[in-house]
């Protein structure tokens, strides 16, 4: 509040493209020296106890943050925060926009398409060049061994977490209009399938060979039909004749 105060009040004046340039020679120049500045330096390289110093002054760092930092009471998102907040992303989105010079857009030749395949050939090559030799390991019968254990402790522990989160569980889903209308027309392409077979193969017979075993087996069918029809018979002739004397005692009873 006092620097303010003590601030008076100033004209602002628009910002020229003479006084971008200058502003882009200072910064160009300023980087120029800054790098003339730069002496030599001998690179060292990273090794463990350097990792774990780093790892152990940022763990000391994070701890450090979390107990300098006090407490703070939550404040509710309001509606009117929520507004301002919006309001704030299109302000940026549009001032973002109106900062955005007009470009060309240029098309890629097959010049271009050349150097760029041409420098991720290069790219390959050196990244090659840097590979070390392997040196390769035979496969011993314990390291086999080793991997069909762990290939069969895979498949009991896929089985156990199966069996737990998905074996007697049905899926469900939901049934749709355009689901539904799947599987009208599923049963309307079944039914003209089924007609389609039925027709083609009407009219025509598998035929069986006759031997002697399924003609003994047919002339025993037939005879025990005919004798189960001849005692069903014996008894319905019977029983009309029982009917007609108990018709005949009460007439003359």
């Amino acid at each position: 509040v006092l620097y303010k105060e003590n601030i008076g009040k100033a004209t602002p004046t628009p910002v020229t493209p003479e006084m971008e340039r200058v502003k882009r020679n200072q910064e160009i120049i300023s980087s120029v020296l800054y790098k003339e500045n730069v002496g030599k330096v001998t690179p060292t390289p990273i090794t463990p106890e350097m990792e774990r110093v780093k790892r152990n002054q940022e763990i000391i760092s994070s701890v450090l943050y979390k107990e300098n930092f006090g407490r703070a009471t939550p404040t509710p998102i309001t509606p009117e925060m929520e507004r301002v907040k919006r309001n704030q992303e299109h302000i940026s989105s549009v001032v973002y926009k109106e900062g955005l010079g007009k470009a060309t857009p240029t098309p890629v030749t097959p010049e271009m398409e050349r150097v760029k395949r041409n420098q991720e050939h290069v790219s390959s090559v050196l990244y090659k060049e840097h590979l070390a030799k392997g040196t390769p390991t035979p496969m011993t019968p314990e390291m086999e061994r080793a991997k069909r254990n762990q290939e069969n402790i895979s498949s009991v522990l896929y089985s156990d977490s199966f069996r737990k989160q998905v074996q007697g569980k049905a899926a469900y889903v939901l049934d749709t209009p355009e689901m539904r209308r799947v599987r009208e027309t599923q049963k309307h392409i079944s039914t003209v399938k089924y007609h389609e077979d039925f027709e083609k193969n009407k009219g025509s017979f598998t035929p069986v060979v006759t031997d002697p075993i399924t003609e003994r087996v047919k002339k025993n069918m037939q005879d025990f039909s005919d004798i189960s029809y001849r005692g069903i018979q014996r008894r319905v002739v019977e029983m009309e004749r029982k009917r007609v004397d108990q018709d005949q005692e009460m007439l003359t009873g």
